[in-house]
């Protein structure tokens, strides 16, 4: 199987930092009563058998495309030739708050919002799966999901078994830093802290992207997390703010920062790193010794999607290990189907052998051990949360 392993440019880079939206976060985490669909209400006749097509809603560089002809998207027309299914494919997320105001409006009120298929992050799917804004999948029609999806992804707090979600792309959020230009290694979430880096690192901006990796330099179990743990950390982050220990607070522009020296160490997207690394091999991303978080984000169908059993059907064909090992040789995070792992090993070329046995778009059972996943922040706490971290980070 051909593989592509040019690294596209960071997809992360494109959006903007979180926590702008404010208002319409606080009404999906608040479960405003009115809002809520009951499970009777989500579906809408299904015209799959007779419209052969669907609508897709992802991110930006987020899919692989042809290095000649970058319109092309190489596994999404291999399965349109395959199924005779069109597929109508937007970029058009690049904040997840955003997406949430531009189709919230028609869910609240009961009413489609145009598209069978959509890729959000798992704190953002989990508002959508407790409003009731998304439907139940039949497994029954993804054989590959049942068989191949990655056993520590499988069975979320917000979505037990994942009925309602199936992750699109997982990614560890951990710490860059130029090993050169540190002159030694950083292996704790506590080496941040460091007096040599005063005023040379920086934390993310999101408090649903920063506050687990911080938790965990504690070691906190953040698959429980209590609101003590919490505002321990922010104690910790307004001490070092009054220090002037971190440079500032940011989005995904951590990654100009890094590259260009005025930052010598962040908190980063393990996706991004891998692909400075092709320009930098100085630049490394470290597993804290404490551990790490591990996160998703999602594909899920909303409520009156028009063409339910198509979009299932795409879901389950990214989850053949051929195509799932084509696509991760493209985006670069990690990889939710395992079994990916022997069919880039088995593919007989360098590059590909190499992705492998790389670790951060395969974790080896290691790295495994020291990845969790953090209990999503609950309606009742994201106000005070919110509003206190972004006091802190200055949003």
């Amino acid at each position: 199987m051909p593989l592509n392993t040019t690294p596209p440019l960071p997809r992360r880079t494109l959006m903007r930092a979180l926590g702008s939206g404010a208002v319409l976060g606080g009404l999906a985490g608040c479960g405003v009563p009115a809002a809520y669909v009951r499970p009777g209400d989500r579906a809408a006749a299904d015209l799959s058998s007779t419209e052969r097509r669907l609508n897709w809603a992802n991110w930006p560089l987020y899919i692989d495309t042809d290095d000649d002809r970058p319109s092309r998207r190489p596994t999404l027309e291999a399965f349109q030739e395959r199924t005779g299914i069109s597929v109508e494919y937007v970029e058009e997320i690049n904040d997840n708050d955003e997406f949430f105001g531009k189709i919230s409006p028609a869910l609240m009120n009961h009413q489609p919002t145009g598209r069978d298929l959509i890729v959000l992050s798992d704190w953002m799917s989990a508002r959508f799966v407790r409003l009731g804004w998304v439907q139940e999948m039949d497994r029954a029609r993804q054989p590959n999901v049942t068989r191949y999806l990655d056993p520590q992804l499988r069975s979320p707090a917000f979505d037990p078994g994942r009925t309602r979600t199936v992750p699109w792309q997982s990614g560890i959020t951990g710490i860059a830093y130029n090993r050169r230009r540190t002159g030694r290694e950083i292996r704790q979430v506590s080496d941040l802290w460091a007096s040599d880096l005063k005023g040379r690192i920086t934390l993310l901006s999101g408090l649903d992207e920063a506050f687990a990796l911080l938790m965990r330099g504690n070691g906190v179990d953040i698959t429980r997390w209590t609101a003590d743990d919490f505002h321990t950390v922010c104690d910790q982050v307004e001490v070092q703010v009054k220090k002037g220990q971190i440079r500032r607070f940011t989005g995904n522009d951590y990654i100009k920062d890094l590259s260009s020296g005025d930052v010598l160490a962040c908190q980063a997207y393990s996706g991004d790193v891998i692909q400075l690394q092709a320009d930098d091999p100085d630049i490394q991303f470290v597993v804290p010794e404490e551990g790490a978080e591990l996160w998703a984000e999602s594909l899920m169908i909303p409520n009156l999607a028009r063409h339910k059993t198509n979009a299932e059907r795409l879901i389950d064909y990214y989850y053949d290990p051929e195509v799932a090992a084509e696509l991760a040789a493209w985006v670069n995070y990690v990889c939710p189907v395992p079994a990916a792992r022997d069919v880039l090993a088995s593919a007989g070329d360098e590059e590909s052998a190499a992705l492998a046995e790389n670790p951060l778009i395969l974790p080896d059972t290691e790295l495994r051990g020291r990845l969790a996943i953090a209990r999503d922040i609950t309606s009742h706490e994201r106000g005070e949360f919110g509003k206190r971290w972004n006091q802190i980070a200055g949003l």
